[in-house]
């Protein structure tokens, strides 16, 4: 468990949550392999490959087509502006199938006065597409996104950004990420934080620590895709 004691998060002011795999569900294995077809690779190559330029992407520092266009070189298939353009749709779509219980748990604090913020690697295209058709996104007090600032985490410089954001100290804010590395470096910021693996291990793990609103209990939804 990554936090004990009860009574220890009480007294928050602030829940900064992760887009990718916390407020969103991962992409399927389908997602993955209808993009891999594209480029006649493996899906395991496909997903090595995406990682490889994924944080000069989601930083800003590549375009859309420079990272795809990169992507389809290093896996010896140079392909046309429309499968590039394809690719990259899939990409947006396959990040899209919203965590309905995690998203109705951060409108449901913002409507009982906790501050909320969502804080995230993501590109720029997707950035666009999360404001023009996420609605709920307006219930957060505060979103950083990391092609708007050009920060991406681990960054310490980004998690100052959405405090400054919130108008919270560190210790009065926790932040929820499916990946150890930045739960490790809000910690090193001064922020309290839980490793997401899923809603019914977030709950258990809020609940011993005095968090006074918890998520609902996990039930069998369906994704919602925006």
């Amino acid at each position: 468990m990554s936090v004990t004691g009860q009574g220890k998060f009480s007294k928050l002011k602030a829940v900064i949550f992760d887009y990718g795999d916390v407020l969103c569900l991962p992409p399927t294995a389908d997602d993955v392999g209808d993009s891999a077809r594209i480029l006649d690779i493996s899906s395991d190559a496909f997903r090595a490959l995406w990682h490889r330029n994924r944080d000069l992407y989601d930083r800003g520092d590549l375009s859309t087509e420079t990272y795809w266009r990169k992507l389809a070189e290093d896996a010896g298939k140079p392909l046309d502006v429309a499968q590039l353009r394809e690719l990259s749709e899939r990409d947006v779509t396959m990040w899209s199938r919203l965590n309905p219980g995690m998203v109705t748990w951060l409108e449901f604090l913002s409507s009982a006065g906790m501050r909320t913020a969502i804080l995230s690697n993501m590109h720029i295209d997707m950035v666009r597409h999360a404001r023009r058709n996420f609605q709920w996104l307006g219930r957060a007090h505060c979103t950083t996104f990391s092609a708007e600032v050009r920060l991406i985490k681990p960054d310490p410089l980004i998690y100052e950004h959405c405090l400054r954001g919130l108008d919270v100290a560190p210790s009065e804010a926790l932040f929820i990420d499916d990946r150890q590395v930045n739960i490790e470096a809000a910690r090193n910021v001064g922020i309290h934080g839980i490793q997401f693996k899923s809603m019914a291990q977030l709950r258990m793990e809020l609940d011993a620590a005095g968090f006074p609103m918890l998520p609902e209990d996990p039930v069998q939804t369906k994704a919602l895709s925006i």
